[in-house]
């Protein structure tokens, strides 16, 4: 039980970072409409991930690193959420 758990966490944070990372290289094409399915979709789940980290992080000159931020502590999170489970 405890295996397919962590399992599933795993699968779950491990879709999230694609999806960060996907986002990140996507605002790299100025001519993506980001209010066109499925780019819409993709900005509505990545956002709130980011927004916390935007309010904290200030944009280094041109370059926002809240994204590379947030990835490192999905990471974390990821690792002390498998780690407890694992405990049990």
């Amino acid at each position: 039980m405890m295996l397919a758990l962590m399992q599933i966490i795993n699968g779950l944070f491990g879709l999230i970072q694609l999806l960060v990372i996907v986002w990140c290289l996507l605002t790299w094409f100025p001519n993506i409409r980001w209010y066109d399915q499925p780019w819409k979709t993709l900005d509505m789940i990545v956002q709130p991930i980011l927004a916390p980290f935007k309010k904290f992080i200030p944009p280094i000159g041109n370059i926002d690193i809240s994204a590379m931020v947030a990835l490192f502590a999905l990471q974390a999170l990821q690792r002390l959420l498998i780690s407890a489970f694992s405990m049990m």
